[in-house]
């Protein structure tokens, strides 16, 4: 548990100095030009690799667990954007409109893949059925993310002139290709990845710290931080954190309303609360312009780090009910 805090504490102090860098000395010129062929090439892998991943025997365990996928899937695709679009009229004066469509953009996107296993399995939760609900969830969003910010805000979002479904092709090919490539691959690379894992997650970080550097330059360049207050921050931070409150609460809330065990609830509770930022930061490439990135990003990045650090917390939680009960049940068989 401690090393996994660590891991998370380390990526978030060198996430806020790459956003420092991007802000101090912004990406420019030829050298905008080669950071984004290198963050196309960090993406692909990226995805190549969670495909590679991806156990097909964990995806078939968890896969007939349907009542469960539903309710992670609603949480994620339904809750979510309802919060969100539900509280615009409050939201949209406090943050502005460039960190509302933020806001929202976090609030359509899929959830965690990595995060969400490692924390169901330190709590003891239902892994398999994580493994396959985190999985779909990140698929589903290729597609249905961009869908669903075109109907909720009625607009691309300050998106490019593309059309929705030229933005779903894009991200497609750039996301889904290689992920489906690195899952057909898996037959004969899997071994070495899954010995690998521990230093490949050292991989997927940077990936997203470089895509993460090039859109804030892009989005510093194009006055950024003339747009956001210092104010707005502090607003948006206090609001990530009613959000998660509030989808934790209704997660747990809804997993014992349908009757599911403790393990069940567990993976609700982390699937179907968490968003991704190593999906979220290149979809964000495509769906939105070079001047609205940053804004676009900034939610995210905030709320990601709050998720981690209370369902870190949380996980423990769940772990030391799980070992209290234990040792209970255990106690009582010997007095019977």
């Amino acid at each position: 548990m401690n090393r996994l805090r660590l891991l998370f504490d380390n990526f978030t102090l060198i996430l806020i100095a790459v956003v420092i860098a991007a802000t101090l000395v912004p990406a420019h010129g030829r050298g905008a030009v080669i950071f984004d062929w290198a963050t196309t090439l960090a993406i692909g892998l990226l995805f190549f690799l969670h495909g590679a991943k991806l156990s097909r025997d964990a995806v078939i365990a968890g896969a007939t667990h349907w009542r469960l996928h539903l309710l992670v899937f609603g949480c994620t695709f339904v809750m979510f954007p309802l919060i969100g679009w539900g509280l615009k009229p409050v939201l949209e004066p406090l943050l502005g409109e460039p960190l509302y469509i933020g806001l929202f953009y976090l609030c359509v996107l899929p959830g965690t893949v990595q995060s969400a296993i490692a924390f169901t399995a330190i709590a003891r939760g239902n892994v398999p059925a994580a493994v396959c609900s985190a999985s779909a969830s990140s698929l589903i969003g290729i597609g249905l993310t961009p869908l669903l910010l075109k109907v909720f805000l009625d607009a691309d979002a300050g998106a490019s002139t593309a059309s929705t479904m030229d933005a779903v092709t894009h991200i497609s090919v750039q996301l889904l290709l290689p992920f489906l490539t690195g899952h057909f691959l898996r037959p004969w690379i899997g071994g070495w990845v899954d010995r690998n894992r521990a230093w490949l997650v050292n991989v997927d970080q940077s990936s997203i710290l470089l895509v993460v550097y090039t859109a804030f330059s892009a989005s510093v360049i194009g006055g950024l931080w003339q747009t956001v207050p210092v104010n707005a921050l502090l607003v948006l931070t206090i609001i990530c954190c009613v959000l998660l409150a509030l989808v934790l609460y209704a997660t747990t809330w809804l997993a014992r309303r349908f009757g599911f065990n403790k393990e069940d609830e567990i993976t609700i509770v982390f699937c179907g609360s968490k968003k991704s930022m190593a999906t979220g930061v290149p979809m964000a490439q495509v769906l939105f312009s070079s001047s609205a990135i940053g804004p676009a990003l900034l939610p995210l990045i905030i709320f990601h780090q709050i998720q981690l650090m209370v369902c870190a917390v949380l996980a423990q939680h769940y772990f030391r009910r799980g070992q209290n009960l234990g040792t209970h049940t255990a106690t009582s068989g010997k007095m019977g």
